[in-house]
């Protein structure tokens, strides 16, 4: 998989981050959501799927 920097929401070089595939899909570096109450609250989370939470203004990113 090949990934091109589309942006960030930081000033220092830490996540988040978002990138676009060379499969045609999105990848979104954030910090993992390990609140149990949140995770109980996902639908159908599969064996090797995780979520990470970002701020809103990353995706204008991808939606600029």
């Amino acid at each position: 998989m090949r990934l091109t920097f589309l942006g960030t929401t930081s000033n220092n070089g830490n996540c988040p981050t978002l990138y676009a595939t060379d499969r045609g899909t999105l990848v979104v570096q954030g910090y993992t959501v390990t609140d149990p109450h949140a995770r109980d609250q996902l639908r159908d989370l599969l064996p090797g799927e995780d979520v990470v939470e970002i701020p809103r203004e990353l995706l204008l990113h991808f939606l600029g």
